[in-house]
């Protein structure tokens, strides 16, 4: 079974290739430039170089945010465009989630984030159980020092991984000190083939049911309902 996956949430864009859960291709790029320019030309040439068909393609599982709101549509539109298109399923997994999975052989909590700005971060709290990701905490938009506060209670060595690390470095090791775990910078970059192992055995999705993991509401989309509500309000 050959799967693509695709990653545009934040600043990299990745695409990968599984053929039978063997990763055969993997293309990342970690540069600020249009990820709609740059999407179809990467998964085309990928695929012309493992020698992979579009109608060989029996999944596409596509990184659904939170992260950028354009980065996470692009992906999305693209994905849920060539399922429709190749009559094939899509799956849309956490691009928190996909992150973690760079944690994979540590013992204790993972913290994956992206900067929100504004002092904000997404964030998410992972760990791995018997070699199965699972779950602590709900993903969730919080201020970076609400989080690392909560995270100071917790009696475990957390890893934080966040392409956005730099950021943020001095409140971690400030608020968590000894128990925060920062690696190398090449562990804080998302990995395609994560995300098709992330997604590898999740329930597809309607192709149009599957939706963006903002987490929060875009600021123009945030001020339209409130002008709505007060309009009700007001009546």
């Amino acid at each position: 079974m050959s799967i693509l996956a695709i990653d545009t949430s934040n600043q990299a864009l990745g695409v990968a290739i599984l053929n039978e859960e063997k990763i055969i291709g993997e293309f990342t790029t970690n540069i600020a430039k249009n990820h709609s320019l740059r999407l179809m030309p990467a998964i085309e040439q990928l695929m012309k170089e493992v020698n992979v068909e579009p109608q060989s393609l029996e999944k596409i599982i596509v990184a659904k945010g939170p992260g950028s709101y354009t980065g996470v549509r692009i992906g999305l539109a693209t994905a849920k465009t060539m399922a429709w298109a190749l009559d094939i399923p899509v799956v849309g997994v956490s691009s928190l989630k996909v992150l973690a999975h760079q944690g994979r052989f540590f013992q204790g909590y993972i913290c994956p984030f992206f900067d929100a700005r504004r002092g904000l971060v997404y964030a998410g709290l992972y760990q791995w159980k018997n070699g199965e990701i699972q779950q602590v905490w709900d993903e969730v938009n919080i201020p970076i020092t609400d989080l690392l506060s909560k995270l100071a209670d917790e009696n475990k060595e957390i890893l934080f991984l966040s392409p956005d690390i730099e950021i943020h470095r001095e409140n971690i090791i400030s608020l968590v000190g000894g128990r925060a775990v920062i690696p190398e910078m090449a562990y804080h970059i998302s990995r395609a083939s994560h995300i098709a192992l992330a997604g590898l055995n999740e329930t597809p999705q309607s192709t149009h049911a599957l939706t963006p993991n903002y987490l929060r509401l875009a600021e123009a989309e945030a001020k339209w309902l409130n002008q709505q509500k007060e309009k009700e309000e007001n009546g």
